[in-house]
């Protein structure tokens, strides 16, 4: 089952069809509301169900990744998972497509955990019978997103948990390939604090150009009408940076059935850190696949190494959507 990027070009994400036309044609039913969170901020949210006669086996919540949105490339994958039997859910980040908020500005992630944590649940609640699984599918920022969602519970009051997290090209450490250069990443707080939303902090390389390894689709990626194209800001970058420092402090702590997916040429996620969280993290069941010469942006590689890396991704979910449900006995892990 191919992923529909295959059908994407280089203006649209749906290639020659309407967007109607695209959920028809892939079997699947889309639809979105917005929500309104404790800082009233209108946030929009959508999801994707498969029709019959594809069987439901479980509940996938994608969180989309720093500068990203729920309505393209993350549209795309999100559609390949549901067509495999999952109910696919998304939620544009404050500053994101089309949730309200200063355009790509995020000063504390853990409003934005508080977000997600808040949509995931009321939607699994209303729409997901607790006997299904649930898992998490994160890029890039939305990894790191991901992982502090599964740190925080057992926090508070009892919360129906995941099952499972795919992280791809997550961020839990940023490459030094990509950071600005010495001294200015240790002038952040000085310029967080002196002129925290303005879009000046240089880095080495324009996200398109160096996530994207096929040409054509970091034009799709430049395409979006929603995808900034601004330098981060200081007190953005800040908080990007420190939300590293406490991932890469808590490996151990990380439990949660997981599967990285990587490139080992990622020059914006270092897959170094990937490593290391495979390596300190106590989680009984974790998979590490990195591949070889592969770019940030997995979605973004030619046609064959798509299909490797997202039929890894949907055999992880499905092996474990039938443990869950108790199908199956076992499911080893490994890197």
């Amino acid at each position: 089952m191919k992923h529909p990027v295959a059908e994407a070009n280089e203006l649209s994400p749906f290639g020659t069809l309407s967007q109607s036309e695209f959920y028809s044609h892939h079997s699947v039913t889309h639809n979105s509301e917005f929500i309104t969170n404790s800082r009233g901020l209108k946030l929009f949210t959508q999801w994707w169900s498969p029709l019959p006669p594809t069987k439901i086996i479980g509940v996938v919540c994608v969180v989309h990744g720093f500068t990203g949105e729920s309505s393209w490339f993350v549209q795309l994958t999100a559609v390949h998972i549901a067509k495999n039997g999952f109910i696919v859910c998304a939620i544009d980040h404050q500053g994101h497509g089309f949730s309200d908020g200063l355009i790509a500005h995020i000063p504390d992630l853990n409003l934005v955990v508080d977000d997600c944590i808040s949509f995931f649940d009321s939607f699994r609640d209303l729409h997901v019978p607790p006997s299904l699984p649930s898992f998490l599918y994160a890029e890039s920022l939305g990894g790191a997103i991901a992982l502090l969602i599964t740190l925080r519970e057992g926090d508070s009051a009892p919360r129906r948990s995941f099952d499972g997290v795919v992280l791809n090209g997550a961020m839990y450490g940023i490459s030094n390939k990509f950071k600005p250069p010495w001294p200015l990443e240790h002038l952040l707080g000085i310029a967080a604090v002196l002129i925290p939303t303005w879009p000046v902090v240089p880095t080495r390389g324009s996200l398109p150009l160096v996530a994207f390894k096929e040409e054509w689709k970091r034009k799709l990626a430049i395409a979006s009408p929603r995808r900034p194209l601004i330098k981060p800001r200081p007190a953005t970058a800040r908080e990007l940076m420190r939300v590293c420092r406490e991932l890469q402090g808590r490996f151990e702590e990380v439990k949660v059935p997981f599967l990285i997916v990587h490139g080992s040429d990622d020059v914006i996620c270092d897959p170094a850190c990937a490593e290391e969280l495979y390596r300190r993290s106590t989680s009984k069941d974790k998979t590490l696949k990195i591949y070889p010469g592969m770019w940030h942006q997995l979605v973004g590689e030619l046609e064959e190494n798509v299909e490797q890396v997202f039929g890894d991704v949907v055999e992880w979910l499905k092996m474990r959507a039938d443990v869950s449900t108790g199908d199956k006995a076992t499911v080893d892990g490994g890197a």
